[in-house]
């Protein structure tokens, strides 16, 4: 069995008449990449700020590497790092200065250079935190929150408001830290990133867990439908495809064929068909459901921002 770093069992936690988080159970396992998803105002950073300590919830029982977040803050402090989604720093402090800052706060801590160099920043040492970039910010922010070079690091809407290169960026060096040993728990609202990321993901929506799996067990059990669109000018094709077994419906609209089915090997499968009954194709793609179609069928809407 893996071995449970974290563990949540019904959390609860309300601001005046307002639910922020009801009833969610969640285990992460060392050394995956655990991602808390959903839409802004689902309750994915009341969840996380419960599990670091900084928030006491009004019910439920939370252990992080054996300790209690409330009784053992100081101690979880040591061997925790932490990003948050609002950081900010002085305009004016430099990148070293932030660095060696945040290096004071910790019993033991990593070589701040190497760390620098291993992020990317070795250049923007002696830079201002205000003329750096939205994603240089980050990946210092990534670099603070490693200093100490914790077991467990929470990352919270990392990578929101950033370019595509920037986000992808981030994505590598998230993938490096998990590759170091550490624990990477995450919260996102952008589907395509969990998916790329997470080894398991929880869904959550109005301060309930909707769903927790792989994303592809996810997408398995929610969407298991897959479609090829092809075209060609072949006459009778509906005739010619509707015997063969993996093939459940098709539709066309003129040369265009769009064909539904079930399963891993479907695209195989309609290949092999189409080869077997000489269609000639001009062109063909095939269209995989994602999390975000997951997400979409469990809550009828899509992911807000």
């Amino acid at each position: 069995m893996p071995t449970s770093v974290i563990s949540v069992d019904r959390l609860g936690k309300r601001y005046g008449s307002t639910i922020a988080v009801d009833d969610v159970s969640l285990e992460v396992y060392q050394g995956e990449i655990f991602g808390l998803i959903g839409p802004n105002g689902a309750g994915k950073t009341t969840t996380m700020e419960c599990v670091q300590g900084l928030r006491k919830p009004d019910r439920g029982v939370i252990s992080v590497l054996s300790l209690d977040p409330q009784r053992d803050s100081s101690e979880l402090r040591q061997r925790i790092g932490v990003q948050h989604q609002e950081a900010h720093l002085q305009k004016r402090i430099k990148v070293w200065e932030a660095v060696d800052l945040w290096s004071s706060l910790y019993r033991k801590t990593v070589d701040p250079e190497a760390l620098l160099t291993r992020l990317g920043l070795e250049s923007k040492r002696n830079a201002w935190f205000m003329t750096l970039s939205g994603g240089q910010k980050q990946r210092l922010f990534i670099a603070l929150a490693l200093i100490h070079q914790p077991e467990v690091v929470f990352l919270d809407e990392l990578t929101t408001g950033l370019d595509p290169q920037a986000r992808r960026a981030i994505w590598g060096l998230i993938t490096d830290i998990r590759a170091q040993g550490t624990t990477v728990f995450l919260t996102t609202h952008l589907m395509e990133e969990a998916e790329r990321l997470c080894d398991r993901v929880a869904i959550i929506e109005h301060g309930r867990m909707l769903e927790m799996g792989t994303p592809a067990d996810l997408v398995q059990k929610h969407c298991p439908e897959r479609r090829v669109v092809f075209t060609s000018e072949g006459p009778g094709l509906a005739e010619r495809l509707k015997e063969v077994p993996a093939i459940q419906s098709i539709a066309s609209d003129g040369s265009t064929h769009t064909l539904r089915g079930e399963g891993d090997d479907f695209v195989t499968d309609v290949i092999s068909a189409i080869a077997s009954v000489g269609i000639r194709v001009r062109g063909f793609r095939t269209e995989i459901p994602t999390l975000e179609d997951v997400f979409l069928k469990l809550t009828g809407h899509g992911i807000r921002d």
